[in-house]
């Protein structure tokens, strides 16, 4: 299609340098062993029918069963992994979140698993984090059900999903997270190969300074019922993690950033961008024009290329990682 063709074009010219890369990274490295190869094999421009099913995650403190969203691709596989945790400022929204684009990368060849997350009004700060934290160990256990290989699991994250995904990312160990027991695979930890996000909110005191300033009165409650105690709105900020210069996990991360967002400024992502760079993080980062905050959930060339973006940072990590 004729508004597909320059996104596609520049995903085409990506993936050709990756190639590359992925290829002298071979050389250096004298080879990849040919099981990890195939475990990971990946196509980002292989298209697969889908089988879509919901099983149960887990019962949360509130009695309320989270569920799992499962997109499956019909194939041979093993298929690699990805978690997907959805937005909607810590208080709302649920699997269903990110539905394209669970879709989108799941049709290229990905088992992507979305869950549902505990609510502010449900449990403050750290509930969800523990969701997450479980749902990464939980989806390494049972990945194979599905024809899923989670050697090299990756989270993609959206807004706060986003925030909830980069704390995982860079705090796998922490006890706080890890809270919930998995006793059916009590030694399987949370650490994760890469993050894809698309507006995370990565200074979460920025945001909330933000929408007090536009007396977004919504934004200030839902931030305000999530972290409790207040203080907790510092020490689970991924920018003031990297400003106080804690021992964090430095994975590979994609955010994804529209231009014309005002929930999530551009130059506050910016900040982090830098900062987590400059700390040795690797974080490949594109600013979206003409994009606001949500604006994967509309169909259109700004969509589709942030859904080649994904596949393309998935292949990549993918590549980098065949023999580790």
């Amino acid at each position: 299609m004729d508004h597909q063709s320059v996104p596609r074009r520049a995903f085409l010219q990506t993936m050709s340098v990756l190639g590359a890369a992925a290829a002298a990274g071979c050389a250096q490295t004298g080879g990849t062993q040919p099981a990890a190869a195939a475990r990971t094999q990946y196509d980002p421009f292989a298209h697969f029918e889908l089988k879509v099913s919901e099983v149960e995650f887990r019962r949360n403190s509130k009695g309320r069963q989270l569920m799992a969203r499962i997109y499956q691709p019909q194939g041979n596989g093993p298929f690699p992994v990805m978690l997907d945790l959805h937005g909607g400022a810590w208080n709302n929204k649920n699997r269903l979140a990110e539905e394209p684009m669970d879709r989108a990368i799941a049709a290229s060849g990905v088992l992507v698993v979305a869950i549902d997350l505990t609510l502010a009004p449900e449990a403050p700060y750290p509930a969800s984090l523990q969701d997450a934290n479980y749902g990464v160990r939980w989806l390494k256990a049972n990945a194979v059900r599905w024809n899923g290989d989670a050697s090299k699991l990756g989270i993609y994250g959206s807004s706060t999903g986003g925030h909830l995904a980069e704390l995982i990312g860079m705090r796998p160990f922490d006890p706080r997270y890890s809270a919930i027991p998995l006793p059916e695979a009590p030694g399987i930890d949370a650490t994760v190969a890469y993050i894809a996000a698309r507006s995370p909110i990565s200074d979460p005191y920025a945001r909330f300074l933000n929408a007090e300033a536009k007396k977004r009165e919504s934004m200030v409650k839902s931030t305000r019922n999530y972290f409790v105690p207040w203080e907790s709105i510092y020490e689970a900020n991924p920018q003031q993690i990297v400003e106080r210069g804690e021992n964090f996990n430095k994975l590979p991360m994609l955010i994804m950033q529209g231009a014309l967002d005002d929930n999530v400024m551009p130059a506050v992502q910016e900040k982090f961008v830098k900062t987590y760079r400059a700390a040795g993080g690797d974080v490949a980062f594109t600013i979206f024009e003409d994009s606001e905050h949500e604006w994967v959930a509309k169909p259109g060339p700004q969509t589709f290329r942030a859904q080649e973006m994904v596949k393309a940072f998935i292949a990549r990590n993918l590549a980098r990682n065949l023999d580790r």
